[in-house]
């Protein structure tokens, strides 16, 4: 495992560039929920804190893509230090119109413009790691070892914004987010060695369409996958408030998170012949079978046993389906191409969160597991169809083949 892991960490600037990313990226699992809490605890509406955070995702979804298409035609360094500053910004307001008690919808337009700023770092990163490997099969082990990266993201940032959220200063864990994303954006960006030049470089993908055949069925998947991950979210804070210990639900959802680490970390280390779509669309399906029992639990130790199996099934399938829209998109359009599905993603998480919260209130948090697991199937079927268009295309199907 370290042997194949050591091929494309010591090539070069790639340490450098990841690291810097993992920085960078840390707001993702921060800025919302620091967000909930500063409000929440400022002004003691809940309603309020979820449309402030909402108004925050909202933003990022909707300007994500086109970030993406201007770091592709202009260049990260040219493009990512006007964004990380416009999102610095937008948060840093956020924080004084709460401080200052600043009525609504203040708070709200500027934490929809930090939003709509903050660089997607992981496409950033994974753009380079296209670039500077040419062996696929290691291209495998650098997108895996970002999957990694990502879960670090999940496991450090709630608990360390949370944190300093309540133990030292209500601000203190937006403020370190603010801090991480300037510095982690700002030493990306200074190594132009490893940057994608601006439009791409590969002659055989060259600027042409994105092959909407295979991404387009890939961010409606990547939508039921989203509605997956909030739904979870929610089903497992109502199950652990249903017998009695709350608090317990952070660690049940880092459980989950952990499978997910685990299994990117092996997934990188293998040499898999299988295609992309292949891997994707029987991970997807074995998450869906996987959180399909969670209904039926009604011990939190058995939760945890139950989530961590689920979570063995989320990397590989989202390491599938970066390498699958790597392989498929033009090379000067890569971070576009991944943003798209990502924002999908984050696109399905609030309806999976809402929607998990009726059948809670109806049903009970048991019962709502079946929110999460249904949209995984649902995520699935889609994914087997766009694996029929994927091979309908002579030129994807001979990709495929090889």
């Amino acid at each position: 495992m370290f042997t194949t892991y050591r091929q494309v960490l010591t090539l070069p600037g790639a340490r450098a560039f990841s690291a810097s990313g993992l920085l960078a990226r840390l707001p993702i699992s921060m800025v919302s929920l620091g967000l909930v809490v500063l409000v929440s605890t400022r002004t003691g509406s809940y309603g309020l804190a979820g449309q402030v955070s909402a108004a925050y995702l909202i933003g990022n979804a909707g300007f994500s893509v086109v970030q993406a298409r201007l770091v592709d035609r202009h260049g990260q360094s040219r493009v990512l230090p006007w964004t990380i500053s416009v999102f610095a910004l937008g948060l840093a307001l956020t924080m004084v119109a709460v401080e200052s008690g600043a009525p609504t919808p203040l708070p709200h337009l500027c934490a929809a413009l930090s939003g709509a700023a903050l660089p997607n770092a992981g496409s950033c990163v994974r753009a380079r790691w296209s670039l500077l490997v040419g062996d696929r099969r290691l291209l495998q082990t650098a997108f895996a070892f970002e999957a990694v990266v990502d879960e670090t993201v999940f496991l450090v940032g709630p608990t360390t914004v949370t944190f300093l959220a309540t133990i030292v200063h209500p601000l203190a864990g937006l403020v370190t987010a603010l801090l991480a994303a300037l510095v982690g954006t700002f030493t990306l960006v200074a190594q132009r060695g490893t940057e994608p030049p601006a439009g791409g470089v590969r002659p055989r993908h060259g600027h042409g369409p994105l092959g909407w055949r295979v991404l387009a069925p890939l961010t409606v998947s990547a939508f039921t996958t989203g509605m997956l991950f909030g739904g979870t979210e929610v089903a497992t804070v109502a199950f652990a408030d249903e017998h009695g210990v709350k608090p317990v639900a952070g660690a049940l959802l880092a459980i989950w998170a952990l499978g997910s680490l685990v299994s990117g970390a092996v997934i990188g280390a293998l040499h898999l012949r299988s295609h992309h779509s292949t891997r994707y669309r029987w991970s997807l399906l074995a998450l869906a079978v996987l959180m399909t029992p969670l209904a039926l639990v009604g011990s939190v130790w058995l939760m945890g046993v139950l989530l961590f199996l689920a979570g063995l099934a989320i990397s590989p399938t989202l390491i599938a389906s970066v390498a699958w829209i790597e392989e498929t998109v033009p090379a000067g359009r890569i971070t576009e191409g991944i943003s798209i599905n990502g924002t999908g993603l984050a696109a399905g998480v609030a309806p999976g969160a809402a929607l998990v919260g009726l059948v809670v209130d109806h049903a009970g948090a048991s019962a709502s597991y079946l929110v999460p697991a249904a949209a995984g199937l649902v995520g699935a079927a889609v994914a087997f169809a766009a694996v029929l268009l994927h091979h309908d295309n002579p030129v994807e199907r001979s990709l495929a083949g090889s």
